[in-house]
């Protein structure tokens, strides 16, 4: 490609300019020094714990869906192999648990949560998001939390497919939230209009989740 040549536009590049000159996923925030990287209340754990409701759903992949919906403009029911298809990403990023845990530098690979909604593209008046696992599970974040430039559809961690116990074949992750917020074993995505409370938002935690906040519990 020469440097008169521009790529060539697409439904990719068209939409990430309209977030960008409509600043829709800007958060303020900015990288944490290394003193601040530890949010309060949270120590520090080599190993990863695994919590989650006492069931540990067997998906195979050849049933395996995810599916984006609500408001969209592009309904997405996605095969593993779809899923596969899409653009491959990496992230390394901190995870912090609700129960005080956080464990650092974690390699994630998979894709990204913003490639997603490149594909489904999200209409104006959606706000937030419902996420809903293969265990029944369901938890809700704004749109713009889990349109987070780090936040990805795992599928890999530390260079191995994700095990069923941490959530595979694919679980979410949004670093910057407690961890609860990261749905495993992940199957609809509905895009919301207005905030809604998931499981355990309906059983006392924070409708938010952000640990350097300690939003743990709903009063927080």
């Amino acid at each position: 490609m020469t440097d008169e040549q521009a790529p060539v536009d697409s439904k990719l590049t068209t939409s990430k300019r309209r977030w960008a000159a409509e600043g829709k996923f800007l958060t303020g925030r900015i990288a944490r020094p290394e003193t601040e990287r530890l949010p309060p209340g949270q120590h520090l754990v080599k190993n990863w714990p695994v919590l989650d409701l006492g069931e540990q759903p067997a998906i195979s992949l050849d049933d395996w869906t995810l599916e984006v919906r609500g408001l969209v403009e592009t309904p997405l029911a996605l095969t593993w192999p779809d899923f596969q298809s899409m653009q491959q990403s990496t992230r390394v990023s901190d995870i912090h648990c609700v129960t005080t845990w956080s464990r650092y530098d974690n390699r994630w690979e998979g894709v990204s949560t913003r490639d997603l909604l490149d594909a489904a593209m999200p209409k104006a008046e959606a706000g937030y998001v419902m996420l809903t696992s293969y265990d029944g599970y369901t938890t809700n974040l704004p749109l713009a939390d889990f349109a987070a430039e780090d936040a990805i559809l795992a599928t890999a961690w530390e260079g191995q497919p994700l095990t069923v116990d941490h959530g595979g074949p694919m679980r979410l992750v949004v670093p910057h939230l407690y961890f609860w917020k990261s749905a495993k074993w992940l199957r609809h995505i509905d895009l919301m209009p207005s905030d809604k409370a998931g499981f355990w938002e309906m059983n006392g935690y924070h409708m938010i989740g952000d640990p350097w906040r300690e939003q743990r519990y709903t009063e927080d």
